[in-house]
């Protein structure tokens, strides 16, 4: 199946998000007061550009036009931490990023990206919507940001040029691309690769020339962004949950009249879940689309997971050793969390 395939598929898995094409749709008004640029590296077609698309006609229709809502999508501006940056500078107002990338503005988020945290997409939902929401948001808030609503990258796994992935033994002396995460760069170093950062950008270039041998990524993003056609090995390790937000310039949010803020928030109560279940539903797709593409898709067994434990929890320790107060203060949070949800969900 080929990325047109893909593409036209995913529109019509989008639930409710069928204004895939309006991007150039004219606001209610002529004049708008406020324009929010906003950035992200999805490509169209995808979830997270349905999902923009829908902010865009429900935030210009529910401001009356006051609000002029401008998409570029597929990394037109710059990878994600640079539209992460920009986004804090006020040069854009708003970005859709992975905390992984976020976490370069806001040092904090980088401890919900340890390797094995969250055992299911709920319990994650849980700790990020009930148990920190208050704490992230003051964090933003404290870098020239505002959190407007979560949406998620998903669990990541690893694709390779070279084979299945068993155990951390696979991983050993290959050179495997990493987010320019402190986190990722010590999960990595502690399951025994070479990491090497590349902005999400040049991922596929850097596969194609075998700079690297292989990558993380969930399905959707790898598939989304092409990386799965110099991909010959896809294991579903599910070694990182990532969630991923919609932010937007403090400057910019504090300008707005207090209805407006209001609007520029409301996704909250229906679109991000949308964004999520959605996303979550194509998983099955993209595995059957990753076998018409002849890549090899491996599932490790619990033993082989296992394998994992050990050098996790050493990249965990390793990394909330030398982390700062506030990452130890949200750790504290997420652990806290985490035991209630597994308590109540036996």
């Amino acid at each position: 199946m080929n990325r047109r395939s893909f593409l036209r598929t995913s529109a019509q898995l989008a639930i409710g998000l069928a204004a895939l094409v309006a991007l150039g749709v004219p606001s209610a008004s002529a004049d708008p007061q406020y324009t929010l640029k906003i950035a992200s590296v999805a490509p169209e077609g995808t979830p997270w550009a349905s999902g923009v698309t829908e902010f865009k006609k429900s935030l210009e229709a529910s401001s009356g036009g006051r609000v002029a809502v401008r998409p570029f999508l597929g990394g037109i501006l710059g990878d994600e931490n640079e539209t992460v940056q920009a986004c804090q500078r006020g040069q854009i107002q708003g970005v859709g990023a992975s905390t992984g990338a976020l976490a370069s503005i806001v040092p904090e988020l980088n401890v919900l990206e340890l390797p094995f945290l969250f055992k299911t997409a709920d319990e994650a939902d849980y700790v990020l919507d009930n148990v920190i929401l208050a704490t992230v948001e003051k964090a933003f808030k404290d870098r020239g940001l505002v959190l407007g609503f979560w949406s998620e990258n998903g669990y990541r796994s690893f694709g390779t040029r070279y084979g299945s992935i068993h155990s951390p033994a696979d991983l050993k002396g290959h050179k495997i691309r990493s987010q320019e995460s402190a986190v990722h760069l010590e999960m990595y170093k502690q399951f025994g690769a070479s990491p090497v950062p590349i902005p999400t950008t040049e991922v596929l270039t850097s596969l194609q020339t075998g700079v690297v041998d292989g990558y993380d990524n969930t399905v959707l993003y790898a598939t989304a962004a092409q990386w799965t056609s110099a991909t010959k090995y896809f294991t579903l390790t599910n070694h990182i949950y990532q969630p991923a937000a919609i932010v937007f310039n403090k400057a910019f949010y504090d300008s707005l009249p207090a209805d407006l803020q209001a609007q520029v928030l409301s996704p909250r109560t229906g679109l991000m879940q949308r964004m999520r279940k959605e996303i979550r539903a194509m998983q099955p797709f993209l595995l059957e689309n990753l076998a018409a593409m002849h890549i090899t898709v491996y599932t490790p067994t619990a033993a082989e997971l296992a394998t994992f434990d050990a050098p996790a929890k050493a990249a965990r320790d390793a990394y909330m050793s030398r982390a700062s107060a506030g990452e130890k203060a949200l750790y504290a949070q997420i652990v806290a969390g985490i035991a209630t949800y597994r308590k109540a969900h036996p």
